[in-house]
C-alpha cells in the first residue's frame, strides 16, 4: 500500500459508499430530532421549530457526508499494515 503527502492521504481500500450513506442519514436523523427540540425551547412553537430543524439538517447532512468521505482519504491517525 502506498499513500502520498509524506503519509497523510491514503489509497486503501475506504469503506463501502453505502455503509457512510447509512452513517450519515442515521446521524442526520438524531441531529434533527436535536435540532427541532432546540428550536423548540427557542421558539415554543411546533411547526417553527420543524421548519427550523428541518432546514438546518437538509445542509447540515450534505455537509457531514462531504465531510466523512473527505477524512476516509486521509491516512493520518490510522496503523498502516506494513
Amino acid at each position: 500500500m502506498t499513500s502520498t503527502l509524506g503519509g497523510l492521504v491514503s489509497d486503501r481500500p475506504h469503506q463501502a459508499l453505502s455503509r457512510a450513506v447509512v452513517k450519515t442519514a442515521l446521524y442526520r436523523v438524531l441531529m434533527v430530532v436535536v435540532s427541532v427540540a432546540v428550536a423548540y425551547l427557542v421558539v415554543g412553537d411546533v411547526s417553527a421549530a420543524l421548519s427550523i430543524g428541518l432546514a438546518t439538517n437538509v445542509v447540515k447532512t450534505v455537509t457531514y457526508y462531504g465531510y466523512e468521505r473527505l477524512w476516509d482519504r486521509i491516512a493520518w491517525g490510522i496503523p498502516t499494515a506494513e
